[in-house]
């Protein structure tokens, strides 16, 4: 399932199919995308070392080191809003930073009086002793370039997280304007503290970087070359993210926050872990960039750097690692050479027709309505971008659209779906006066119920009589007024709903909530994130541990997928949005599962399906018990409930109104006044009798 275990061939053709023929495609789709991402980064670093050699303009040189700083820019800011889904207006305030960062301890800018505090870091090289003839004399800091690279990242990944803490609870337009406030107040400070930044003039006096004994002076090409390496690190360091645990979180979190938590992963944490390694690819620019200059001023920094970064990742491709440096290489090239080419051409030719509009039009200076336009106009006519976030997938066959069902994979090998030991004697879940009122409406009133352990119970009752309010108790997404929620005697009322997911209890909704634009595939191992542990550092790594840890929630994967037998293994690199509605619906399922519960909430499973769709996820619900799971079923099509469950509940205006098994709810004379809104012993006697 990883780079390990397939390689393409010469000819480029799929491995014979054996076992497994359906997904085994897919899986090659996969590792060839990987060998792509590979041949980019190399593309990248073999058009980037030969561009030099080709072009001498030591202009050219210079303007291709500020498009590869403003690329590794674009990066860091596709992490938070491309992966995360956070719109983020303010992060030029990273960049200045970790600007002024290197550029205050590389100046002479800040100068404290000597004392003996300082000794041990001159002789580490960190600062250097200014000697005054009636005095002690002042320190003068001399950090190098390299050490304040990574501490740069740090100390802006630190303030990412500090300014996301309090705000990365907000959403949309909320998040937007906090985000645009931040990038505002960080200028406005660099301008105001002019004994650490030297206020409005800028800071100046930067020391250049020395790499074995060679100064970087002024000259462009080292910084040309130090901002290739430095982006292909980070593209590097981009694709590993977005391919692993941590990335499929962030682009569920992008597309829904809610199902996203719903599956075990931690938005809150997710959110600021996107926020502070996108602040240390900005920290980290803004090092590399004002060592180059050699000065900081706070206009370097300012609203219109972070629009222009927007509509590089917009041009390049949202999420798209590959389109966001070349949409930034693009953007940043045709401000500082192809404009400016275009501006003296137009004036050449404004002197020779003597019309004196072209005279006098300066297309550098109508930049940001130039970078207004691109953006209208990609969003008009080419949202994914120049390179799309996902390739076309190759349609399926007839034969594979038309395949009949198969029901193999839940016949044999039955192994669990959890790895927890239940006592089958004691209820796996108590409910007990469980509440929840939405100001005047009262959507659950002192429930009480248990479930035992490999048992179907069926929950039933009219619209709006607080069943899916139910489920949002039990899962988390809603706190409750009262009561508890017991989890195989554990207390799980309240808490959060990932934790809730780790405690073994996962769910589908009634209105499906799937990640629209991630693969069939990396839906499904999103279900696997609570049972996975892979952090950033591993994800970058990529350790023998991690690929083990991949290998087997890959594994997971595809046996809860064979539940399904055919209807999803030949589509797992398909987009969740080109699946049929019945295929969503088994999708839902199968992400809720590969979370390995012990009991799974199924919210109207079998809407919106045709009668054989029905009877055949019927089928393949009835067997879940069979891999110690246990089931709490919303469902309206009473044949349904009739056929499966052990136990069935009725509510009504969100209290339990009977209970008992399917025959003798249906004959209970309160089911059918809140079905039918009457009951008399002539209709409860018909019941009884069919």
């Amino acid at each position: 399932m990883t780079e390990t275990r397939l390689q393409p061939s010469e000819t480029a053709q799929p491995p014979a199919m054996g076992r497994g023929a359906s997904f085994i495609p897919a899986i090659w789709d996969r590792a060839t995308g990987i060998a792509g991402r590979r041949g980019f980064i190399v593309l990248f670093l073999v058009i980037g070392v030969l561009l030099p050699l080709i072009d001498h303009n030591e202009g050219d040189i210079d303007a291709g080191a500020n498009a590869l700083a403003f690329a590794i820019l674009a990066l860091g800011l596709n992490i938070v809003v491309g992966f995360a889904g956070l719109l983020d207006l303010g992060y030029a305030a990273f960049f200045a930073i970790g600007a002024y960062a290197y550029g205050i301890f590389s100046s002479y800018q800040v100068q404290p009086e000597w004392w003996g505090f300082w000794e041990p870091f001159q002789w580490l090289g960190l600062v250097q002793h200014i000697q005054a003839a009636d005095g002690p004399g002042t320190v003068h800091f001399t950090v190098s370039f390299w050490l304040m690279l990574p501490i740069s990242a740090i100390i802006t990944a630190f303030f990412g997280v500090m300014f996301g803490a309090p705000t990365l609870r907000l959403k949309g337009d909320y998040l937007a304007i906090v985000t645009l406030g931040f990038g505002e107040i960080v200028p406005i400070v660099a301008r105001n503290v002019p004994y650490l930044t030297n206020g409005a003039a800028g800071l100046n006096g930067v020391a250049s970087p020395t790499l074995f004994g060679y100064s970087f002076g002024v000259k462009s090409l080292p910084f040309y070359y130090l901002g290739l390496a430095l982006a292909a690190l980070l593209i590097f360091v981009s694709l590993r993210l977005k391919n692993s645990r941590v990335g499929r979180a962030w682009l569920a979190i992008r597309e829904d926050e809610i199902a996203a938590e719903a599956m075990g992963v931690n938005r809150v944490k997710l959110k600021l872990l996107a926020f502070a390694i996108g602040a240390g690819f900005a920290g980290t620019t803004g090092t590399f960039y004002v060592a180059k200059l050699q000065t900081a001023a706070p206009e370097m920094f300012t609203f219109p750097v972070s629009v222009m970064l927007i509509v590089m990742i917009v041009l390049g491709g949202m999420g798209s690692v590959a389109g966001v440096v070349l949409g930034a290489l693009i953007l940043q090239l045709l401000q500082s050479v192809i404009l400016q080419d275009m501006t003296q051409w137009i004036h050449a030719f404004g002197d020779l027709t003597g019309i004196e509009f072209f005279k006098q039009l300066d297309l550098v200076q109508s930049i940001e309505l130039i970078f207004g336009i691109i953006l209208v106009v990609m969003m008009r006519f080419r949202r994914q971008g120049l390179i799309p976030e996902r390739a076309a997938v190759t349609a399926l066959t007839h034969a594979q659209q038309t395949a009949v069902p198969s029901r193999s994979g839940v016949k044999s090998g039955l192994t669990p779906l959890h790895r927890r030991t239940i006592d089958p004697s004691k209820p796996l879940l108590e409910i007990r006066g469980l509440s929840k009122s939405f100001g005047g409406i009262r959507a659950v009133r002192g429930l009480d119920l248990d479930v035992m352990p490999g048992s179907v119970v069926g929950i039933i009752g009219p619209n709006g009589s607080g069943k899916t309010t139910f489920f949002n108790l039990i899962t988390g997404l809603t706190q409750p007024d009262g009561g508890k929620v017991m989890l195989a005697g554990e207390d799980v009322t309240g808490l959060l709903p990932h934790v809730i997911v780790e405690r073994g209890i996962a769910r589908t909704f009634q209105n499906l909530r799937l990640f629209a634009n991630m693969t069939l595939l990396e839906n499904v191992l999103v279900g696997t994130h609570t049972r996975t542990k892979t952090g950033a550092i591993g994800a970058v790594l990529r350790t023998p541990r991690v690929r083990r840890e991949e290998d087997a929630a890959n594994e997971r994967v595809l046996e809860t997928l064979r539940i399904f037998g055919n209807r999803l293994m030949p589509r797992i690199q398909h987009l969740a949005r080109t699946l049929s509605y019945a295929n969503r619906r088994r999708l839902e399922i199968a992400r809720a599962l590969v979370s390995e519960p012990v009991l799974i909430l199924l919210d109207e499973p079998t809407a919106g399906m045709n009668p054989t769709e029905t009877l055949e996820l019927t089928d393949q619900i009835q067997h879940l018990r069979d891999r110690g799971v246990t089931v709490l079923m919303i469902e309206h099509k009473l044949a349904v409930v009739n056929q499966i469950a052990d136990k069935v509940i009725v509510l009504d205006h969100g209290e339990k109104i009977a209970e008992g098994t399917p025959k003798e709810v249906h004959s209970n004379k309160e089911v059918l006044r809140a079905y039918l809104g009457r009951s008399t012993d002539a209709v409860a006697e018909a019941a009884a009798a069919s």
